[in-house]
């Protein structure tokens, strides 16, 4: 069976996106591994500190950051992370200075907003509306 380990966000800047994912989004930092100038740098939910990793993965490579311009430039968030409640986590981030791109939208069996995470991406979050 093939599941999903650890994913990635490229990010222009390590330490700010480890202070950003951590410090407003509110995940915890897994792994820190120097890697001559980068860092395996992953954080995980607090809901679940051994499921999926997030790695904040620097983008230094050259197709890296044409890719990220052109999706931001298009309003295509380059991921999604579920949350409980949509409204009440964008009056929570707003509170800690987060700047949403869409505010919060019901997309017909899901609520989403889209937020900028101050490193080159938008990201999504969702919920899913009860039955």
């Amino acid at each position: 069976m093939i599941r999903i380990n650890v994913t990635s966000v490229f990010v222009d800047d390590q330490a700010k996106a480890l202070a950003f994912y951590t410090d407003k989004l509110g995940f915890i930092k897994k792994n820190d591994v120097p890697l001559g100038e980068a860092r395996w740098l992953t954080v995980v939910s607090p809901a679940d500190p051994d499921g999926v990793e997030l790695l904040l993965e620097p983008d230094g490579h050259p197709a890296a950051r044409p890719f990220k311009d052109a999706i931001a430039a298009d309003g295509i968030p380059y991921t999604s992370f579920a949350v409980d409640d949509v409204f009440a986590e964008v009056e929570r981030l707003k509170g800690l200075g987060v700047t949403f791109t869409q505010e919060p939208t019901d997309m017909g069996p899901v609520v989403t907003a889209v937020l900028d995470d101050t490193c080159g991406n938008l990201i999504q979050i969702a919920a899913m509306k009860p039955a």
